[in-house]
């Protein structure tokens, strides 16, 4: 038995002496630094297909290796191609993804490392249409970063806060301003404000279960204990008072049956995200199936919107560009004084809604309301931008924001003290990410 035990013994300690440290399998693991240059595989290339040496002597003369010069002698290997993985974007479409980067840039939109990846996917998807897509990782970040240095300056973004921020930068005021005109004047918009265009998105916190009430309230709902319901309303209107039908967003489904679209506005759609808040895709939704079809026909248009919750869809970016459409991003920590509906639109429309659900509830509030009946009282509260009070409302919206008429000094100092932190509870905006503390924002050189 003490025979056995120490023969065991020995072995784990042999066993051990013969396990390598990790360091050194490090060491056996990492890849060898290539010594050799192009320049000389290709002149060892030319000694060998001129039949002066053979493969192994031209190898041996130039430093380069025997395999791999054999493989551009068989015709394996292409003579001046890289080594490695095959390249997961090639060039030409890293060029595309350079010029679209520069030019969200030059529209004030914050394009983060997340945003410029995002568009890399699309481009890389359409590439691979039959292969499962993997992410692209931080080596490919890194590498594209490192091949683009003299295109492309990353500079650290501001800072950004959940909700509202309590402090407006003066500066990027002054510099979404100067580039509101530049583009105005350079597009010839100045006096065309139904080609001017602004969308946001507001929400309503709602109960889940309905109470019965008598007919002579049918609108009305009693509050309820438990879980609540957030659906947001992506509204767009022009400066010229004219909307763009509503977009309905629900959270986690949409509500059983169709009589929610039925019983809705007009020409509205609807979709659904597991926050009931607009996103990437959602966003690409109602840009290319639902503005570009109900928008006026007259080029060039302006749409400005606060986009730095989530990327901008490439194929955003591509229909703009092929429309016409002027993509213009606020800056951030501004939307409550640049933002023309929630100058005044957003507001009616949250008392309306209140007024129609009836039982006092406070514009502010949890709205007693299924998510089933939402879309039918929201659409006799949309009435109101068809009044002339709602048109007038949303004029007014633009002009006090000073986008039209363009107005450098429709904000004193005032507007640019700190203001009251609003949370969530405000809507889900096109707003600030809350996860923005260590994002980075890409600039073109400045010539």
């Amino acid at each position: 038995m003490l025979a056995a035990s120490r023969f065991m013994l020995d072995s784990e300690n042999v066993r051990a002496e013969k396990m390598p440290s990790r360091n050194h399998l490090d060491k056996i693991g990492r890849k060898k630094k290539k010594k050799w240059t192009e320049e000389a595989m290709e002149r060892a290339l030319i000694e060998v297909k001129s039949g002066r040496c053979t493969v192994r002597q031209a190898a041996k003369e130039f430093g380069v290796p025997k395999s791999s010069l054999g493989d551009r002698v068989s015709g394996r290997v292409t003579p001046g191609s890289r080594s490695g993985p095959a390249q997961l974007i090639t060039s030409a479409d890293e060029e595309l993804l350079v010029e679209f980067s520069l030019y969200m840039s030059k529209h004030g939109f914050p394009l983060t490392k997340q945003q410029l990846v995002s568009f890399a996917s699309s481009i890389y998807k359409r590439q691979h249409r039959r292969v499962a897509f993997s992410k692209l990782g931080q080596t490919w970040w890194l590498n594209f970063r490192k091949r683009q240095e003299k295109n492309i300056t990353i500079q650290p973004a501001d800072n950004v806060v959940r909700g509202r921020t309590v402090h407006v930068r003066k500066e990027a005021l002054d510099q979404f301003l100067h580039l509101l005109s530049t583009v105005m004047d350079s597009r010839g918009l100045r006096d065309k404000p139904h080609q001017i265009f602004n969308c946001n998105e507001t929400g309503f916190q709602l109960g889940r279960k309905r109470v019965i009430l008598p007919k002579s309230a049918s609108l009305g709902c009693k509050p309820t204990s438990g879980s609540r319901d957030h659906i947001s309303v992506l509204a767009c209107f022009s400066a010229a008072g004219e909307d763009i039908p509503p977009f309905i967003i629900y959270s986690k489904a949409y509500p059983g049956g169709v009589c929610y679209k039925t019983q809705g506005p007009p020409n509205a759609i609807y979709g659904w995200s597991n926050l009931g808040c607009i996103n990437s895709d959602l966003f690409k939704k109602w840009f290319l199936k639902h503005f570009l079809l109900h928008a006026p026909k007259e080029r060039p248009l302006l749409l400005i919107f606060d986009g730095h919750k989530s990327p901008v869809n490439l194929e955003v970016v591509e229909a703009a560009r092929k429309e016409d459409v002027i993509l213009l991003c606020l800056p951030p920590h501004c939307s409550h004084i640049l933002q023309p509906l929630e100058a005044g639109l957003f507001i009616l429309l949250k008392k309306r809604f209140a007024a129609f659900v009836g039982d006092g509830c406070a514009p502010d509030s949890h709205f007693a309301v299924s998510k089933k009946e939402f879309s039918g009282v929201f659409k006799e509260t949309y009435q109101v931008v068809k009044e002339e009070e709602g048109v007038r409302i949303v004029k007014d919206g633009f002009r006090k924001c000073g986008i039209y008429p363009l107005n450098h000094f429709a904000f004193n100092e005032g507007h640019l003290m700190a203001s009251q932190s609003m949370g969530s509870e405000a809507g889900c905006s096109l707003s600030p990410s809350a996860e923005g503390e260590s994002s980075q924002l890409l600039d073109p050189h400045s010539d």
